[in-house]
């Protein structure tokens, strides 16, 4: 028998896999070298805050309908508010991924056209543009 992720540890790792995505964008770790680095992990984020918006919907649908069973309950509170503002939240969340999706592309978009500058003496270099060589990472 396979067993599954639970919802919660796929999120968990999502988390972690972002937590490692910042350590390694980080100035000093050198793993970011040409342009195109930039380029493909914005990318990967843009997909990444594509599919956001799905999982916030079918949280709220859940939440919604385990709602109406009148079996859920609260800490401290009313359950039915508490469940209104997690719909609520998540609503807003929803559209601010989307709002993120859209950054992403624009950023993207204005990576895809830049190149590395390489010394003249590199032999990866491309022609001369205005005295320096320019290398198309990609």
């Amino acid at each position: 028998m396979t067993t599954h992720p639970t919802p919660a540890a796929l999120a968990d790792q999502a988390a972690e896999a972002v937590r490692s995505l910042n350590h390694a964008t980080q100035l000093l770790k050198g793993e970011l070298t040409y342009p195109s680095d930039a380029y493909e992990v914005v990318a990967s984020l843009k997909s990444l805050t594509q599919r956001l918006p799905q999982s916030f919907d079918q949280l709220s649908t859940f939440m919604e309908r385990l709602g109406k069973t009148g079996r859920v309950a609260a800490d401290y509170g009313d359950a039915e508010e508490h469940v209104g503002e997690a719909l609520s939240t998540l609503a807003s969340a929803q559209l601010i991924a989307e709002t993120l999706t859209e950054h992403l592309d624009r950023a993207h978009s204005a990576l895809s056209p830049l190149g590395y500058l390489v010394p003249d003496d590199d032999s990866l270099a491309c022609p001369s543009v205005d005295g320096e060589r320019w290398h198309n990472d990609r």
